[in-house]
C-alpha cells in the first residue's frame, strides 16, 4: 500500500504554518514552532505514533502562544484527515491508557467524520515552560474538529503538569496510530452507513 501522507500550508495575519505528515512513518520529527515545550509535545506525538512529522511555524509570539498553538492544531487535524483518505480498510477506532510516572491518562478516538472533543484534565500551574496550560485543550479541540474525529482525553491520575500534558500527547499518538491501521478483515469502510 502507498504511504499515507499530506502537506498543508496555512497563512494568516497571525501565523504562517507548513506541515507534512506521513501516517506510515517511523517517528522522525523536524519541528520548530518557536515554543520549546510545544515542540517537545509534538516530538513525543510523532515518535510514539510512529508518524513522520515536519512542521515549521512563524507565529505572533509577541502577542502570546494562543494563535501559534491553535492554528497548528487546525493544520495538523487537516493533514490527518487528508492523509487518512477514504478510510477504507482502517480500524477507525483507537484507544490508549498510558502511564507516565505518577500520571495515568486515557485517549480514545473514533475517525467518524463527526468532530467532538471531551477533555477532562486539570492543571495546577498557568504555564509549562513557554506554553500556557490552557493551550493543551485548545490544541486538541482544533485537531479534533479539523480532523473530524471524536476524541476523548482524560487525566485519570497525576499531579505533575508536565507529565499530564506529555502523557496526553503520547496517548493521543498511540490511539491515532491504532485507529489508522489497516485490518485485512475490513474490506470497505467500517460503518453500517457505508461511509464516514
Amino acid at each position: 500500500m502507498n504511504e499515507r501522507t499530506a502537506s498543508v500550508t496555512r497563512v494568516t495575519r497571525e501565523t504562517d504554518i507548513e506541515l507534512s505528515i506521513n501516517l506510515d512513518g517511523t517517528g522522525k520529527a523536524d519541528i520548530d514552532t518557536g515554543i520549546g515545550f510545544f515542540d517537545h509535545m509534538l516530538d513525543g506525538f510523532a515518535r510514539h505514533g510512529l508518524f513522520d512529522l515536519t512542521l515549521k511555524v512563524k507565529g505572533d509570539l509577541n502577542v502570546d502562544d494562543h494563535h501559534t498553538i491553535e492554528d497548528t492544531g487546525i493544520v495538523l487535524g487537516t493533514a490527518i484527515r487528508e492523509a487518512v483518505g477514504d478510510k477504507k480498510g482502517i480500524r477507525r477506532y483507537g484507544s490508549c491508557m498510558l502511564p507516565m510516572d505518577e500520571t495515568l491518562v486515557l485517549a480514545a478516538i473514533d475517525l467518524s467524520g463527526r468532530p467532538y472533543l471531551v477533555f477532562n484534565a486539570d492543571f495546577s500551574t498557568d504555564r509549562m515552560g513557554d506554553m500556557g496550560t490552557q493551550m493543551v485543550h485548545e490544541f486538541f479541540y482544533a485537531v479534533s474538529y479539523s480532523a473530524a474525529m471524536n476524541l476523548h482525553l482524560k487525566v485519570l491520575d497525576g499531579f505533575n503538569d508536565h507529565h499530564k500534558a506529555e502523557a496526553l500527547f503520547k496517548a493521543f499518538a498511540k490511539a491515532l496510530d491504532q485507529a489508522v491501521q489497516y485490518d485485512p478483515r475490513i474490506t470497505d469502510v467500517l460503518s453500517t452507513k457505508g461511509s464516514l
